[in-house]
């Protein structure tokens, strides 16, 4: 684990990682950089869910789209990456992207500005955003790594992906403690939801069975400013 000093001073500290041979940083955000690539990935921004959840009646704030941005601008700022790819369901919905107000459109243009961007397709959102820049494709091969939304049944091999929203659950001083996470066993990894208002699923469900290695499994556990590795051997259910 790397400590650094970011903009006003503040500690924060960041998590090391390898997938199928490239280095890779877990930052406290939920975004994942690959160093030797210029290359920053984000999952699951679930852009526009207040508004969707709006449409069907259910109120809930609607700042989520402000609050991810606002997020992505400081990891971008961050790492500076000459790549960025977005990993599926950055849309909450098929027509989100055409609900984006436009002071929002203009901050997520500005941040694509001098980049190549990559949106992959996600189950909430499989077709292009409307009026944004960037390719958009089902996966992107790039070097020995795939990178898709939803894991691979089949092949693993260097697969970075979404759609599950990992968490991890540890006990620390008779104080159960729960967050979202990072999941990998070398071969594979799985990004946190990078959303504002998103949910987490333990990566002890069965949803994740047989995706990874026991033996080298890590989740990467996002705190406040810092990411924790725990062993599987540390890990609960719930």
């Amino acid at each position: 684990m790397k400590t650094a000093a970011w903009g006003n001073g503040e500690a924060y500290s960041l998590a090391h990682a390898d997938v199928r041979g490239v280095a890779a940083v877990c930052d406290p955000s939920g975004a994942l950089f690959l160093p030797d690539l210029h290359m920053l990935v984000v999952s699951d921004l679930h852009l526009e869910k207040g508004s969707s959840f709006a449409r069907r009646g259910q109120l809930i704030p609607p700042y989520d789209t402000a609050a991810t941005l606002d997020m992505l601008a400081v990891a971008i700022a961050r790492y500076q990456p000459r790549t960025i790819i977005s990993l599926g369901d950055s849309f909450h919905d098929a027509k989100a992207s055409e609900r984006l107000p436009s002071l929002y459109a203009i901050r997520l243009k500005s941040l694509m500005e001098h980049r190549d961007w990559f949106w992959i397709t996600g189950n909430h959102d499989p077709e292009r955003p409307v009026d944004l820049p960037g390719d958009c494709v089902e996966e992107l091969a790039v070097g020995p790594l795939t990178f898709r939304h939803e894991p691979s049944r089949k092949a693993g091999q260097g697969e970075i992906a979404g759609h599950l929203h990992p968490a991890a659950r540890i006990v620390r001083r008779g104080r159960s403690v729960r967050r979202p996470c990072f999941v990998s066993d070398g071969e594979r990894l799985i990004m946190p939801a990078f959303g504002a208002y998103t949910g987490a699923l333990n990566i002890l469900d069965r949803a994740f069975r047989g995706l990874f290695t026991d033996e080298t499994l890590r989740a990467y556990m996002l705190g406040q400013g810092k990411v924790y590795p725990i062993a599987r051997g540390a890990l609960y259910r719930g």
